[in-house]
């Protein structure tokens, strides 16, 4: 009575997958995820969290060189 075995688990599985339903189970690992996200967000803080420098819009026409003399 020690240790349940695999077979154990597998009854409880089935019974939860029973009572609740795949789809039920599904958004409640869905909104998990979520909330397991949103705290690992949270915990990183704002100090952490940089803004990205924007970059300059490039016009795909124009090509930027350096032009050198020749000596």
């Amino acid at each position: 009575m020690g240790s349940m075995s695999i077979w154990h688990w597998l009854i409880v599985l089935i019974a939860v997958v029973l009572v609740f339903g795949t789809k039920k189970l599904g958004s409640a690992g869905e909104d998990l995820g979520k909330a397991v996200k949103g705290f690992k967000d949270g915990m990183k803080g704002e100090a952490e969290k940089k803004p990205e420098p924007a970059q300059p819009a490039i016009d795909k026409a124009t090509v930027d060189v350096d032009a050198k003399e020749k000596k």
